[in-house]
């Protein structure tokens, strides 16, 4: 275990920027690591308003893996607390956080658990291997500003497959009268914007 903290901490100090990096470098990392995760809410809402009902399924398939994977998280993070590298003066950090526990990334969660809905469902399959791609990039990138350690993100991107595995079962039962319902209460929420047309029914 020593060694492979050891490991850890070797591997954070050659991906996580110094004092002399480059201010376009930091900014180009802050967006992947604070912004890229944007997209997961942005995609969920797009294809909701505008897709038919096996892809707004989908979506809620996906969000209740992100609610699985999220939940083993918090249970890791409160029966195996880890600081981040910040926490015990390792580093160098670039932005403000936390000092919560750093395993697993809850970042790299929720844009891997997201892909790996879409991946394990295969026809969405190649729009899912883009969205893992995202969450590696967003992950090394909290670890290049200082706020995570790279097992944090290995941690995440191992994770999120287990979660989007595990809701598969539950989801063949009770995804079809989950996804009528809201879409029942969707239409009545946005019956004026449905009726003139500028979002689906």
């Amino acid at each position: 275990m020593d060694f492979l903290e050891s490991c850890n901490h070797s591997l954070f100090l050659l991906i996580n920027a110094d004092s002399a990096t480059p201010a376009w470098r930091i900014h180009g990392a802050l967006l992947a690591a604070n912004k890229l995760i944007l997209l997961v809410p942005g995609v969920l809402a797009g294809v909701w308003l505008w897709g038919g009902e096996p892809q707004r399924s989908l979506m809620l398939k996906a969000l209740a893996s992100i609610a699985v994977a999220l939940a083993a998280s918090y249970l890791i993070g409160a029966l195996w607390p880890h600081p981040r590298p910040f926490a015990i003066g390792l580093g160098h950090a670039f932005f403000p956080h936390k000092a919560t526990s750093s395993f697993p990334s809850n970042h790299t969660i929720i844009i891997a658990t997201f892909a790996f809905a879409l991946v394990l469902d295969r026809r969405w399959a190649g729009w899912g291997w883009l969205a893992f791609a995202g969450a590696a990039v967003a992950g090394t990138a909290r670890v290049y500003l200082g706020v995570h350690f790279p097992l944090d993100i290995l941690g995440g991107l191992a994770l999120a497959p287990l979660a989007a595995a595990l809701t598969i079962p539950p989801w063949r039962r009770a995804g079809q009268p989950l996804t009528t319902a809201a879409q029942g209460l969707y239409r009545k929420a946005l019956a004026l914007p449905i009726a003139r047309g500028w979002i689906r029914a």
